[in-house]
């Protein structure tokens, strides 16, 4: 049983795959373990010390809501960022999906240290994520709570379970949807009706970073990887957004700042 779990493990895209188990692992260890949540948190002024806390900066993404949410919120990561990473046509490679973090994540972290004075912005990306997966489900259904909806309108529905249920985190999750949007904008809708390219183009080095074997193995044989400049052949079929049960639980746990209850 181990064993297959392991294997079901490592089949899984490996960028959500990652994040989930980062927050996973990291909330479990703030929260009853050894690590002080004040190593974790994000504050500008320490990435200027020497040594620079530079950690911070991803950190800061990976405590999650407590109690339940320490198992909801890696799900819902995963979840999306699975779909991003597996079957949305905007994401053809690894590196552009690791661009969208690093550009969303920097996004969040600035408007929230200018506006808001936050520290945590883990529900901030997950909404972000939500808002980038579903927006090419357009057409499809998705259950909220008692009722189904248009899968392009759950980030709103998540606001407004939010409005019902925690209101403290609705300016964190404000941001990420604008997040999301403006970098929607600046990759999708300036180039198909601006007339222009991205302005948020992929840089080269990702490329080099995420970059892995030619030849790998499965199972079931041995596939040959294209070249970085060869178009994709295929891609793997992601979680389909309207058989989701759960997604009446996704503005479940509250924002965090530090020296909150």
């Amino acid at each position: 049983m181990s064993s297959e779990i392991m294997a079901a493990y490592w089949q899984a895209p490996p960028m959500a795959r990652t994040l989930a188990t980062a927050i996973l692992v990291t909330s479990i260890m703030a929260y009853f373990g050894p690590l002080p949540i004040s190593w974790i948190y994000f504050d500008e002024s320490r990435l200027f010390k020497l040594p620079p806390e530079i950690w911070r900066l991803v950190t800061s993404f990976l405590l999650s809501s407590p109690q339940l949410g320490i198992v909801l919120d890696p799900y819902f990561a995963y979840l999306y960022l699975g779909q991003l990473e597996t079957s949305n046509p905007k994401f053809q490679r690894k590196e552009d999906v690791l661009w969208y973090l690093i550009t969303v994540g920097g996004f969040i972290i600035i408007v929230n240290r200018i506006f808001l004075g936050g520290y945590f912005f883990l529900q901030g990306l997950i909404i972000a994520l939500c808002y980038t997966a579903v927006q090419d489900a357009r057409g499809a259904k998705s259950n909220f709570f008692f009722f189904t909806v248009p899968a392009q309108l759950i980030p709103y529905c998540m606001l407004l379970s939010s409005l019902l249920m925690n209101p403290a985190v609705i300016p964190l999750q404000i941001t990420g949807i604008l997040a999301a949007h403006w970098h929607d904008f600046m990759t999708r809708l300036w180039p198909e009706f601006g007339g222009g390219s991205s302005l948020l183009p992929t840089p080269a080095f990702l490329s080099r970073f995420v970059e892995t074997p030619r030849v790998f193995r499965r199972e079931y044989g041995t596939a040959i990887r294209p070249g970085s400049g060869a178009p994709s052949t295929g891609r793997t079929t992601g979680a389909s957004t309207g058989s989701v049960l759960p997604d009446s639980w996704r503005t479940r746990g509250s924002g965090h700042r530090l020296g909150g209850d």
